[in-house]
Formats: structure tokens, sequence, C-alpha cells
């Protein structure tokens, strides 16, 4: 009887390990659902938009769409969620051009035409450095908003950390990955997460805007209050009733708070 048990135990371990060790290597394919697009394809929105292409260091290119403002007062650098690409995403981008600010948004490896694929946290936040660079050559920073939507808000928190731009937007954000991943698969370790997306330890030095539905099904918008509590003052905190996790750029609401922060 001992022996079985002991076997038992054994078998439930080994499989343990081995969900683990599958997690670890394989991880990107659960955070990251990329819609690929073939190099020619065209790109159709009723608004007026530049196609661009940026050389990262290691040669391969990411793909992102410019798009103009009638009169301009800046620029909105969008990193948009973990599904898609810019072909679903580019709709955004007229509540912002509306409001007379340009929008710029960026595919990450693997997604859309951009090349190569996600393999490490300090390679999107090289490539979103480097796309931000070549951004600076055209827009003054203080007219850059940075602006981050689920997945792209430990991204876009990170970016903002690095530089000095005019505000921080996030929609959606999680206190960090790592706890996100800790309320959906509780019984992994956290530690085996490379992608950690730390919100909550890159907020200190940023002027932060936060939108949150109260019907989020996939990020709990109590994230936001508990970044609100931390960070107190520095975050401008603003739920949003009766949205959810998806669809809050057509919010009436979303459109009204954003106006008047994008007019101060």
């Amino acid at each position: 009887m001992v022996g079985k048990l002991l076997y038992f135990i054994l078998v439930i371990v080994g499989i343990y390990i081995i969900v683990c060790v599958a997690f670890y290597y394989f991880q990107e394919k659960l955070i990251f659902f990329p819609e690929t697009l073939e190099k020619n394809h065209q790109f159709d929105f009723g608004q007026k938009f530049e196609e661009r292409n940026f050389e990262t260091a290691d040669g391969k290119l990411l793909n992102g769409l410019l798009f103009k403002a009638d009169s301009t007062k800046g620029l909105i650098f969008y990193l948009h969620g973990n599904a898609g690409s810019i072909n679903g995403w580019g709709y955004v981008a007229e509540a912002y051009t509306e409001l007379d600010y340009d929008v710029f948004i960026l595919d990450y490896r693997g997604y859309g035409k951009s090349e190569g694929k996600i393999t490490s946290q300090k390679q999107l936040f090289d490539d979103n450095q480097m796309v931000y660079d070549n951004l600076k050559k055209e827009y003054n920073e203080q007219d850059i908003i940075i602006l981050g939507y689920s997945i792209g808000t430990g991204m876009a928190s990170y970016l903002a950390s690095e530089n000095t731009p005019k505000r921080l937007i996030l929609q959606a954000p999680y206190y960090s990955l790592t706890d996100l991943a800790g309320q959906l698969f509780p019984f992994l370790p956290t530690f085996i997460l490379r992608y950690k997306f730390a919100n909550n330890e890159y907020l200190e030095n940023c002027t932060v805007t936060i939108f949150h539905g109260n019907q989020d099904e996939v990020i709990p918008y109590e994230s936001s209050l508990r970044l609100k509590e931390e960070f107190k003052s520095k975050i401008h905190l603003i739920i949003l009733d009766g949205v959810g996790h998806n669809g809050m750029t057509e919010s009436k609401e979303y459109k009204r708070e954003l106006k008047s922060i994008l007019s101060e």
C-alpha cells in the first residue's frame, strides 16, 4: 500500500513538473495571440494614415501605422492588446484623431507585418524604445502621450518610466502580469513567468490616467484600485460603469473623459 501511494505521489509530482516546464518554455503561446498579415496586405481605414517600418538591432522590421489628425496637438503612441494586429486595432485611432492627436499603433514582433517572434520581455521593451526614439525625431516628447491597453499597459508603463512623455494612459491594466498569472493559474509557481510587466513598479515618475471598466471579465478592475491605492495622487483613476474588457474606446463615458484629458 505504501509503495502504491509513493508511486502515485511521484506520478503527480512528475506531471506537475512537466506542466511547469512546458509553461516556462511555451508561455508566449499563452500570452500572445498574433494575427499575421501578408507583406502585400493593403490596410483600409476611413482616415489618413502612413505605413511605417522600423529596423530592430537584430535586423527585423517592425510595422506600424501613423494616423494623422487634420491639425495635430501631438502624438498618441498606442501599444495594443495581446491578440490580433493593426488591421483590427486601427479602428481605435479615430477616437484620438478627432481630438487633434496623431496616433501611432505598433505591431509587436510576429503581429501583422512585423517580422520575427517574441522571445523575452527585454526584447519587447527594447523594440518599443527604438520606435519611440524614432518618433521623437518628428514630435516633441512633451507632446507625446503613451497609451497602453491590456497586455500593452506593462510595456507602456515601462516605456514611460524610461522617458519623459507628457502623460501615460492605461486602459484595463493589471497590477502586474505576475499577479494576474497567479490569479489565472494559481497552481503554477509565478517565478517561472518570464514576462513580469510590473505596472506596480513603473509608475513612480509618471503622470498617469487609468481607465478600467467595472464589468471587466479578463482583468478585474480591482487591479486598478490597487495601483491607485499604492500611488495615490500620482494616478487619476476613472472607473467606467458597465464597461467590460473589450470595446472601451467606444464608450461614451470614455470619450467624454478622454476629451477632457486631452484638452489639458
